[in-house]
């Protein structure tokens, strides 16, 4: 009895150490020679430091980031699912900026670790489990994430994949059990979240054949019952939609009022990367030839482990995991144009290989169902999994590092965020009618004119408005520029028009002397002018909570009293 207890005890605590420090083995190289800066490196760490700087000043939610767009800001925040941000700038707030990259990669790969150990460790040894969350977090496609790509919500995304597997596998779903995972999605990551519902549905409904077709022969239990797992995929997918409407619901309204089809240009298309395709961008084609060997290896790894699902005569999941990886076989290559023209979002994905996340999850739980049982065996495969995980970071760095310029370091980018240095705009996070080639890096945070199309006195043209060519970084002396002012108390002798180095949104509201201003003057570059009378006028700029981000707060509060009543319903028949 003693014998069994301390057993039961030592396999509890093991994973919370294993996990942890094998993340950390993963991570050892960031630590030892320095970040990566990947393709997304820059984008995120501004966001983080954005974000950062609101929170300290009270923010708790932020909207918009202020130094995008050279200080004119975009409504980034209301777009970008908050958890990477978040969980960065909190980051940058409590460690050096130039730990929090390393930092960050290490808490989404020890939540990925433990994700999978959930999942695997339903339906196998403590010790299989353990060696498949080693797998899952040093798989070649989350180092290339990791180190490549520094595609950090993608990154942590991947935490979330195995949990909704594990409730679309389960015996018996439950509404909490899909809701969780799916809400983390989108809170995280919109493509991991499209990706995810998508699996979401296909496993539901090769569960609901298999319901239908076991009916016919035998009496099922009632949870089993095909109408009872269609209410219950239908309400934890409707729950999982709903907790983070207070995001979700604003990103999808508010979206008319940006430039998001930006988001799938040539080269951010899927047709223009299906696996080994070829487009006029040679830098395009090294990613996409890399992330095509990656999806091959793992591709045939995944197809060869299942198949020893079925001779190993471990079959209960072999199927479903056998028609998941076919279906994402079959989306990474031309032939499933359709779908992805077809299917609500799916487009927005513009990479089919990000599909490599689910395929990675599916890998590491099939060997983990492969993997044997028996005692004897324990402490070598404890032993193997960590040092597997050192081996193949080793190996990823090596293959996936990109190099920093200085200006990308991050102690120099905190440097330029510091002294005011605005940078580039997100082109899908543009608002509508703004041109990002006219807009200029060195505004001031307001002027007068006359002339409501003219530009700052002493301001350079943006050489992508004078050179079509051009496609490098501004220097950072080129981007001083200021933000705008929220308080502005003016004296004008003639009537003239008032500019704020502030891109016009719908979200901003204006009022002078106390009465808000009618619509704003159009321009150009997209910022914010309004004409004013002679004489005094005081001027408050502030962002407003506009009824569809206050609809979603309550369908979240709605939501999140559902998710508690679902947990004091499993007490009560616990009990």
């Amino acid at each position: 009895m003693g014998q069994s207890r301390h057993r039961q005890t030592t396999e509890g605590i093991l994973p919370l150490i294993l996990l942890p420090l094998t993340a950390l083995l993963i991570t050892l190289p960031l630590i030892l020679y320095g970040c990566s800066c990947g393709h997304d490196f820059d984008f995120h760490l501004q966001s983080w430091l954005d974000a950062a700087q609101q929170l300290r000043h009270g923010t708790l939610y932020p909207h918009w980031a202020f130094s995008a767009a050279y200080n004119a800001g975009e409504p980034r925040f209301i777009f970008y699912p908050p958890l990477s941000w978040m969980l960065g700038a909190l980051l940058t707030i409590l460690f050096p900026i130039t730990a929090a990259p390393a930092i960050y990669t290490w808490i989404a790969l020890t939540a990925a670790g433990f994700a999978m150990h959930h999942l695997a460790r339903q339906y196998t040894s403590p010790n299989a489990a353990i060696f498949a969350a080693a797998l899952y977090m040093a798989n070649p496609y989350m180092l290339f994430n990791a180190f490549e790509r520094t595609a950090y919500a993608e990154l942590l995304a991947a935490a979330w994949i195995p949990l909704l597997l594990l409730a679309a596998l389960r015996e018996r779903p439950t509404v909490r059990g899909i809701a969780i995972p799916v809400a983390l999605l989108w809170l995280t990551n919109a493509p991991a979240a499209v990706m995810g519902c998508y699996m979401l549905a296909l496993l539901g409904i090769l569960r609901l054949i298999a319901s239908l077709r076991t009916s016919r022969e035998t009496v099922q239990p009632e949870a089993l019952k095909p109408s009872r797992l269609l209410l219950t995929t239908v309400a934890g997918t409707a729950l999982g939609l709903a907790l983070p409407a207070f995001y979700l619901l604003p990103a999808a309204y508010e979206r008319l009022y940006v430039q998001i089809a930006m988001a799938i240009i040539p080269n951010m298309r899927f047709e223009d990367n299906f696996l080994f395709a070829h487009t006029v961008d040679s830098a395009h084609n090294a990613v996409l030839h890399t992330a095509s060997l990656l999806a091959l290896v793992l591709l045939l790894l995944t197809a060869g482990a299942v198949a020893a699902l079925f001779f190993r005569s471990r079959r209960k999941h072999a199927p479903t995991l056998a028609v998941l990886t076919l279906a994402i076989a079959f989306l990474l290559v031309p032939i499933s144009t359709p779908l992805w023209r077809h299917l609500p979002d799916l487009a927005f994905l513009q990479f089919p290989w990000r599909l490599l996340t689910i395929l990675s999850a599916v890998l590491s739980f099939a060997i983990a169902l492969l993997l044997p049982r028996a005692e004897n065996i324990r402490k070598p495969m404890l032993i193997t999994a960590p040092i597997c995980a050192l081996a193949l970071s080793l190996l990823g760095i090596t293959l996936y590092r990109q190099p920093c310029d200085d200006t990308d370091l991050p102690a120099a980018m905190a440097s330029l965020f510091n002294t005011h240095h605005g940078v580039a705009p997100t082109d899908e996070y543009t608002p509508n009618g703004a041109d990002n080639d006219v807009l200029r890096s060195n505004d001031p945070g307001y002027w007068l004119t006359t002339d409501p199309a003219g530009f700052a006195p002493g301001t350079l043209p943006n050489l992508g408005d004078t050179d079509p060519n051009f496609a490098d970084d501004l220097d950072p002396e080129q981007t001083v520029s200021a933000q705008a002012p929220h308080h502005l108390a003016l004296q004008l002798p003639q009537p003239e028009t008032l500019i704020l180095n502030l891109r016009d949104f719908p979200d901003w509201r204006l009022t002078r002397n106390g009465s808000e201003l009618p619509p704003h003057v159009q321009r150009d570059d997209g910022l914010l002018a309004v004409a004013l009378p002679a004489g005094a006028s005081t001027l408050d700029i502030a962002w407003q909570y506009t009824l569809d981000q206050k609809l979603g707060l309550a369908i979240t509060a709605c939501a999140l009293a559902l998710l508690g009543l679902t947990f004091r319903r499993s007490r009560k028949i616990a009990d």
